[in-house]
């Protein structure tokens, strides 16, 4: 994660194999297009033990903006504690988490950017005091 570090990210760990994907995905990537630039971005993390299942499911389902992470060992949601996929953390630009949600979600909605609306503002308001 320190390759992100001063930047606001939406963490989701996931799988090709877990059915919600089909409908989750695009809606993050749908997100990451709008949203996506130097101050924030959605971070897609595979679990699949084999990495090249990926770019065929983005192909697929018509991913563009995401980038392709993958964590065959399970590394990174084990550090992190997911239970299982999909989850999705949302990580502050000093890397602290600070929303999780569990399961399946439409992430491309006024809620989600308001969510990441307030995670920008934070720091500004922390650092004014």
């Amino acid at each position: 994660m320190a390759d992100f570090h001063g930047r606001v990210i939406l963490l989701n760990l996931w799988a090709t194999w877990c059915p919600p994907r089909r409908e989750e995905m695009p809606s993050l990537d749908r997100l990451n297009a709008k949203r996506g630039g130097p101050d924030f971005e959605v971070v897609a993390l595979s679990i699949d033990r084999d990495p090249d299942l990926v770019k065929p499911f983005y192909q697929d389902f018509g991913i563009r903006t995401l980038k392709h992470y993958v964590d065959p060992t399970t590394k990174v949601s084990d550090t992190l504690r997911a239970p299982g996929v999909p989850t999705t953390l949302l990580i502050d630009q000093e890397g602290r988490e600070i929303g999780r949600a569990m399961g399946p979600a439409a992430w491309d909605g006024p809620q989600v950017e308001a969510l990441i609306d307030g995670a920008l503002l934070y720091p500004s308001v922390r650092d004014s005091k």
